[in-house]
């Protein structure tokens, strides 16, 4: 098994070499990273940085920083200093944008602000202080479309009280009531399947708190932001 893992890389090598420089480069990188550590997950991509000699080592959303030999590996941020760009932060907030309109809309419930002209997704635990904060905070944005969607990641009463809202014969209110003014929704039953496809989305783009907000453009945020953030955002998102 190893001697065909083995050959395997060395032809993938050899192919590269004819392909280009760039893409030997990127075989070497492969090759040395899969036989030296062999535990690895499987490379998705690598790619050049803009610091010389510098190669990013993408694993699913996760980034590394390599030579051009593999011989080492940095785990950290990279930041262009004249510029004052962390150009980490730039390329995580690329890879993990979510198209707008590929979320599942029929599993959210809206809340309209004004005109509701703009448009922002948030993904949002009934148990989480932040998401409550977040919802005060919301109450000063105007002119906003909010598509809620319930992500009950904190626990059974979580579950529980995202049922209920669900099922609620006005679930908007019913949520804001929780939110704003501490008022549980009455228990309700109805098919919250809903919710389950909420919790297997937000597993798949690797939604891990609340609230996470997505904006008209993909920009995801993770965690919650004051109203004169969130203004700016959304202007940005245009």
């Amino acid at each position: 098994m190893k001697f065909n893992r083995t050959a395997a890389l060395a032809a993938t090598l050899a192919a590269a070499l004819l392909a280009g420089p760039l893409q030997a480069q990127e075989a070497t990188i492969r090759k040395n990273l899969a036989e030296r550590v062999p535990q690895f997950q499987k490379i998705d991509e690598i790619r050049k940085t803009e610091m010389p000699g510098l190669y990013e080592v993408r694993i699913g959303t996760d980034l590394l920083y390599s030579d051009a030999e593999g011989n080492f590996l940095i785990n950290g941020q990279l930041i262009d200093t004249r510029s004052k760009r962390n150009l980490t932060e730039e390329r995580m907030e690329k890879l993990m944008a979510i198209d707008f309109s590929a979320l599942p809309l029929k599993d959210a419930f809206t809340i309209v602000h004004g005109n509701g002209k703009r448009k922002l997704a948030v993904f949002e635990d009934p148990n989480c202080s932040y998401c409550k904060r977040f919802e005060r905070d919301m109450q000063q944005v105007d002119n906003v479309t909010v598509y809620l969607f319930l992500y009950p990641i904190l626990g059974p009463s979580s579950t529980e009280k995202s049922k209920n809202v669900w099922c609620a014969k006005d679930r908007g209110k019913a949520w804001q009531d929780m939110m704003l003014r501490e008022q549980a929704p009455a228990a309700a039953s109805c098919d919250t399947t809903a919710l389950n496809r909420n919790l297997e989305f937000g597993r798949k783009h690797k939604i891990s708190g609340t609230p996470t907000l997505i904006f008209a453009d993909g920009t995801r945020v993770p965690g919650a932001v004051s109203a004169a953030q969130l203004e700016k955002m959304l202007a940005e998102a245009k």
